[in-house]
């Protein structure tokens, strides 16, 4: 049975393999799209779903390597490179750039179908990543401005009065913006709320630790 919950991409100038590869997938209930140049590739439509690419070394229009560098930056799928033309330094170089697997013609098709199902459950751990981070950004974005001066003091661990003092307000104003920058936020904890300003980057301009007298 066909899923449609994830797809894999075939890049390969070679039309035998790419229909080799193509009716393996689809004997495995995977759907596949498969492309005959990096070109044609990257200027097609693509539906955004868990995937993995399949990528030649040797391509007509560009070397597969130098397709992984200029796409490293964008969220393309994991890579599986498949190559009748390895040698060592390639599969140093794929792999040190983050491809899942290196395979060199001819490959058994259960070290191929390993390949393309550690890259797929990849691609949905950095998509989830991606959601989780997306919310968060957002609920920052819903803070007011005084509650966005208030964050970085909170987590950097200064005592309310402290905290109170470096924005020239009382404590039992820095201690409601407290709680609705927690609220706000979702954090069940101080703790959980320093590691959310760390997935968000949020630069913490204080280090003091509250360890002195009572707020």
């Amino acid at each position: 049975m066909m899923t449609d919950d994830h797809i894999v991409f075939i890049v390969d100038d070679d039309e035998r393999i790419r229909e080799a590869l193509s009716e393996l997938l689809d004997s495995h209930g995977m759907r596949a799209i498969a492309f005959g140049s990096a070109g044609d590739y990257v200027n097609a439509d693509k539906p955004d779903l868990p995937a993995c690419l399949i990528l030649d070394i040797e391509l007509p229009d560009i070397n597969g390597l130098d397709l992984q560098r200029q796409i490293a930056n964008g969220d393309h799928p994991p890579i599986v490179f498949v190559t009748g033309h390895g040698d060592i330094p390639s599969s140093v170089r794929a792999i040190k750039h983050g491809a899942v697997d290196f395979l060199t013609k001819p490959f058994s098709d259960a070290d191929l179908m390993a390949a393309i199902h550690a890259a797929i459950a990849q691609d949905r751990e950095k998509r989830s990543e991606r959601a989780e981070l997306g919310v968060l950004r957002q609920r920052y974005l819903d803070l007011t401005p005084r509650e966005r001066e208030v964050l970085p003091l909170v987590v950097s661990g200064l005592l309310n009065k402290q905290a109170a003092a470096e924005l020239g307000i009382s404590e039992v104003t820095l201690e409601i913006h407290r709680r609705n920058v927690m609220h706000k936020m979702a954090a069940a904890s101080l703790a959980d709320l320093v590691r959310i300003a760390e997935r968000l980057e949020i630069p913490v301009t204080h280090s003091r630790r509250a360890g002195g007298s009572g707020a």
